[in-house]
């Protein structure tokens, strides 16, 4: 059986959090995504679905992945 070469991990940040927020809304998902980076994570994508009530948005689904560290000895 062949191992996986990536590991993905799915951050949700919720929209309601933003308004509250003194912050904008950039710089929260800016900090999640660059936090992620320093434990080796890479961005793949930044989703935010419409909720179909003039497609604004819920919330920010943060889609990240890194390499899987192979357990194999030389």
């Amino acid at each position: 059986m062949e191992q996986q070469e990536f590991e993905y991990k799915f951050v949700r940040l919720d929209f309601s959090k933003f308004i509250k927020s003194s912050k904008p809304a950039e710089e929260e998902y800016q900090n999640v995504i660059q936090e992620h980076a320093k434990k080796g994570w890479r961005l793949v994508q930044i989703f935010a679905p419409g909720d179909g009530t003039y497609g604004s948005v819920r919330y920010y689904e943060i889609v990240l992945e890194r390499r899987v560290q192979s357990s194999k000895t030389p």
